[in-house]
């Protein structure tokens, strides 16, 4: 570590340590140097509206308030399809009904108090533009809590409902919950687009050249790992807390693809297209016609 190396900030779970290693371990030829600190989510769209760091992985709900600083980087986010954020309750059909098996549906979140893991998050801009059509008369409270402590508020009956992200969609079913909604089922299906959840956005003021060479650099980190997962298996499984390593490759299989390592002309349309939905509801700020440009 110098003083000259980039700060960046991203989350422990198994896509973003297996997308960064080779460059958080010094195996990418003529990439800059990095000082990573670890954060959730939530955590780190804070620290991009407070201009904290010079690279961050953030929400793709938050970019209207930081592109003034930051620009989107085309590489290294997670975007997909079949990867959306899911609404549980206990009983399967409603929030508040009898068992039964996983529905889609929301009017049993009518006026119910739901959990979600940031109100600035992706996940949450989902699930409201979801909810404006599929839930009568709007959901009741939201509660905001670290998305690991939702399944288990849900299950104990603390909330009727939890909207939930990453591995919980290969283990609500061992926490005896069941599926309301996919949030991304919903998108898809309405927008024919993929599902954009997280962003790597970097400070403008590094000049053009480096971010260039930062895209660049990100993009052979996640070739890398592609190539020889096992070399990545020990820093994603350090970071994990104590996640089964299948849950972890399966994590990995469906939010690092090939919008990882490039966001093309799909990933772009999918973006612009969260965006200026939730603008439309009123939900977000606009963004100019030039704000996703990468120099």
């Amino acid at each position: 570590m110098t003083g000259d190396d980039l700060k960046i900030a991203y989350s422990p779970c198994p896509n973003d340590t297996f997308v960064f290693d080779a460059l958080a371990h010094g195996r990418v030829p003529g990439a800059p140097g990095f000082d990573v600190t670890f954060a959730d989510i939530d955590i780190t769209n804070g620290m991009a509206e407070r201009g904290e760091f010079d690279v961050l992985k953030v929400s793709y709900a938050v970019l209207p308030y930081v592109l003034d600083e930051y620009v989107l980087l085309p590489c290294g986010g997670a975007l997909g399809r079949g990867c959306g954020p899911l609404v549980l309750t206990r009983e399967g059909g409603n929030a508040g009904g009898a068992g039964g098996s996983d529905a889609v549906g929301g009017a049993g979140l009518a006026g119910r108090t739901v959990a979600v893991p940031s109100e600035r998050s992706t996940a949450y801009l989902l699930f409201r533009l979801w909810a404006a059509e599929q839930v009568p008369g709007g959901v009741g409270e939201i509660v905001v809590m670290p998305f690991h402590e939702i399944m288990p508020a849900v299950r104990d009956g603390k909330v009727d409902a939890g909207l939930v992200i990453h591995e919980a969609r290969f283990t609500y079913r061992d926490y005896g919950l069941h599926k309301l909604a996919d949030m991304g089922e919903h998108w898809e299906s309405t927008t024919g687009l993929p599902i954009p959840l997280g962003a790597i956005i970097a400070k403008r003021s590094l000049g053009t050249r480096a971010l260039t060479r930062l895209a660049d650099s990100i993009r052979t980190s996640v070739r890398s790992a592609w190539d020889a997962p096992e070399v990545s298996r020990p820093y994603v499984m350090e970071h994990a807390q104590e996640m089964d390593p299948s849950v972890a490759d399966q994590h990995i299989g469906l939010y690092v693809n090939e919008f990882t390592a490039d966001l093309g002309e799909a990933g772009y349309a999918a973006v612009r297209g969260l965006l200026t939905r939730a603008a439309a509801e009123g939900l977000l700020p606009p963004l100019g016609p030039d704000a996703l440009d990468f120099p």
